[in-house]
């Protein structure tokens, strides 16, 4: 397969996910069936980011000129470590290795092993030669180099295993918003996707914002009121109702609504459930701050990522800032 042959398979792939045909409607019913996080909303959700960031044909041929890539690549062995913790979030990965003409072994999450199969599944059947370049295998033997995505302690893993070849590892990360206290509610309604979409579990969503002194949090509780129905999701209610007590038993003030318990806490990473919020008083020493810690992904606010973006990935927007096309290229 030549580039174009690979961009056109994706262009049709993006447009077969847009007209959403009844097999792909019965593959989403078996993801959620398999994963209770994997809500028909949620991969709805995924599958639009999918279908207009990155399979657009346009934005492909953007993306791939960028590059000045070509048919002249000497293909290489790459094995992926998929992370499973939103409905297809390893699929970038998938995309760039495929698009550079490489060839892929892929490891599924066990937590998302039914939409991605069903993708490759399609591509295949419009376009036989796909077989040669990806495949789903339990073990990653033989490869030249990896692209693994994980926890930290699976990255530790990584790192001893893979250290011989070229890697790329990505360890747990997660998003921040911050905030001056003139939002609109507009945009705080916007906030409350990039806090709330996927259950809060992927490394893009915040799980912190940072607000002025004197920050009233009235206005900011009363924008999540789209999510109330979270508590009639077993999973997410339980760990409402486990937090809550953790909260509770501690003497720990916190501020709630039908959804969400806001909590002040230095940290950044939060549970499931749960956001944390700091005061600050010096806004470009908070922004020097952040830009400079490696746990952060992405950054939320009117000087940043624009409020309800911060799920929206376009394809030039790589994982804990690392070029995957460059690294590709540099094999």
């Amino acid at each position: 397969m030549n580039l174009q042959n690979r961009i056109d398979v994706l262009a049709l792939l993006g447009e077969y996910l847009q007209n959403n045909s009844p097999d792909w409607q019965e593959t989403k019913k078996a993801a959620t069936a398999k994963n209770p996080w994997f809500t028909e909303d949620f991969i709805n959700k995924s599958t639009n980011a999918i279908a207009h960031q990155f399979l657009d044909k346009n934005k492909l041929r953007e993306w791939t000129n960028h590059y000045h890539l070509d048919d002249l690549i000497a293909p290489k062995n790459l094995g992926i470590v998929m992370a499973g913790n939103i409905p297809m979030v390893g699929f970038h990965d998938l995309l760039s290795v495929f698009i550079t003409g490489h060839n892929q072994k892929i490891k599924l999450s066990s937590k998302d092993d039914v939409l991605i199969p069903y993708l490759i599944k399609k591509i295949t059947e419009w376009e036989p030669q796909v077989v040669n370049y990806i495949s789903i295998a339990n073990q990653l033997i033989g490869c030249d180099a990896y692209i693994a995505t994980g926890g930290n302690q699976s990255a530790v893993y990584f790192e001893q295993y893979f250290s011989k070849y070229p890697n790329i590892i990505r360890r747990n990360r997660t998003s921040v918003a911050v905030l001056k206290g003139n939002e609109s509610i507009d945009e705080l309604l916007l906030l409350a996707e990039d806090i709330q979409s996927y259950f809060g579990l992927g490394c893009r969503n915040v799980t912190k914002i940072y607000v002025p002194q004197g920050y009233d949090f009235i206005p900011f509780l009363n924008s999540f009121k789209r999510f109330n129905y979270f508590r009639e999701h077993n999973k997410y209610s339980n760990n409402y109702d486990y937090q809550l007590s953790i909260l509770l038993l501690n003497n720990i003030k916190y501020m709630s609504n039908e959804n969400l318990l806001l909590a002040e806490n230095e940290k950044l990473f939060s549970p499931i459930s749960v956001l944390h919020y700091e005061h600050y008083e010096d806004y470009s020493n908070l922004m020097k701050m952040l830009s400079e810690n490696q746990d952060i992904q992405c950054i939320v606010g009117i000087d940043n990522i624009k409020f309800g973006q911060s799920q929206n990935p376009n394809l030039f927007s790589y994982a804990d800032g690392v070029d995957t096309i460059q690294f590709l290229l540099s094999l």
